[in-house]
């Protein structure tokens, strides 16, 4: 699992040193999962900045309107990525950040000072730019759905047959 090395970095590699292989990619996602949710999100945040490195659910529950089971569930969803643990001590449950997995996170994120992106225009000194509405090259066109999709801003790409004069 992502966050369990054997002593090398080589396990979880930074995005940009070397594609990620299969297993990395599936474990990564359940992380990302687990984070790609707004109360687990804060979750997390309240958890990790909480003095003393530690925070009762008791605590926790109350700063959303959510019961308690969903905030468990949350709090599990959490627990099973590796992001956080937690003890009961009689009644209450006790969490914890594990700030192995948010640094390992931060380790496949970050770019290392200085590096260039692969393939980078850097060197040859470009920019990249979007593409344009229509290319004549490829033959696409990219044009506005109908009014009903208009307001989610999509686009629709087409194909043209035939050669570009």
């Amino acid at each position: 699992m992502l966050g369990q090395t054997d002593g090398t970095d080589a396990c979880c590699p930074g995005l940009l040193t070397a594609p990620l292989d299969e297993e990395q990619a599936v474990d990564l996602a359940k992380v990302f999962k687990a984070l790609g949710d707004p109360v687990r999100l804060r979750l997390l945040s309240m958890i990790a900045s909480k003095a003393g490195g530690e925070v009762c659910v008791c605590d926790l529950t109350p700063a959303f309107d959510l019961s308690q089971p969903t905030i468990s569930h949350h709090l599990k969803l959490l627990r099973q990525a590796g992001l956080i643990d937690c003890e009961r001590r009689g009644t209450w449950v006790y969490y914890w950040l594990l700030p192995e997995m948010t640094d390992r996170l931060a380790g496949i994120l970050t770019r290392p000072a200085g590096t260039p992106l692969p393939a980078s225009s850097a060197t040859t000194g470009t920019t990249r730019t979007p593409l344009p509405a229509s290319s004549a090259t490829t033959g696409t066109t990219r044009t506005p759905l109908p009014a009903s999709s208009a307001t989610t801003g999509t686009t629709r790409t087409t194909r043209t047959t035939g050669t570009a004069s």
